[in-house]
């Protein structure tokens, strides 16, 4: 059985939703943490819904915050855990997003999901084996889970941004590298950036590379600077 997602929403500016961003965040943290990005994307999307979900779990390394799966090293779980933890979080996703597509009354194209550590393992696992793409992943500080099994799994191929601090100590930038070359080995349209000088975390370079990225997917007009 699916889980329920509590979840945390920030309404179009425009009051009409057009395209929806979802977030998921990262180990240890909810969904506010990445909500927040709203703020500055909101004033260049202003007919996106932002919406992010807490993981199902709380977070066995933080008791404060939430997990989509035990990390052994981190917590002292198995691997045997971690990995059904992880495929319990992905099937409550993939029905999580389903009913975010019927409850805003939107297309797959027009849904981007972002995310963030923990959040971007599930995304390059989740949307990969759905059948229809959506306009775009973006995937921070992350890697792909089972990376030997990725293109057993592939059932439609949206388009991928992977950002990376290159002082990453929690998710080591080399699995930025491992990710794109398995994406673009498997035909899918990928795009990638690393934030010079950034550790496990979003810089305002890689955010603004994402909201290129979310304004071109989306088919969406940038908005002059003032």
């Amino acid at each position: 059985m699916n889980r329920i997602l509590d979840v945390k929403r920030r309404a179009a500016t425009s009051g009409k939703t057009k395209s929806v961003v979802v977030f998921l965040h990262g180990y240890g943290a909810d969904g506010a943490d990445l909500l927040g990005l709203a703020d500055p994307l909101s004033e260049h999307l202003p007919d996106t819904t932002f919406i992010a979900p807490d993981a199902p779990e709380k977070c066995a390394g933080n008791p404060f915050g939430f997990q989509w799966f035990p990390i052994p090293w981190l917590d002292g779980s198995s691997e045997e855990d971690s990995m059904n933890g992880a495929n319990q979080a992905a099937q409550d996703i993939d029905a999580f997003l389903d009913q975010v597509l019927e409850d805003e009354g939107i297309r797959p194209e027009q849904l981007i999901v972002f995310g963030f550590s923990q959040g971007t393992m599930m995304a390059l696992r989740v949307l990969p084996r759905r059948d229809d793409p959506i306009a775009g992943i973006v995937a921070f500080s992350g890697r792909m889970l089972e990376p030997d099994q990725f293109a057993d799994h592939i059932r439609s191929k949206p388009p991928v941004l992977l950002v990376h601090g290159d002082q990453d100590d929690m998710v080591p930038p080399g699995h930025f590298s491992e990710s794109g070359e398995i994406l673009q080995a498997n035909g899918f349209e990928t795009y990638g950036f690393i934030m010079k000088g950034t550790g496990h975390g979003i810089a305002m370079d890689g955010l603004s590379v994402a909201l290129s990225f979310i304004q071109d997917k989306l088919g969406i007009t940038p908005t002059a600077q003032k």
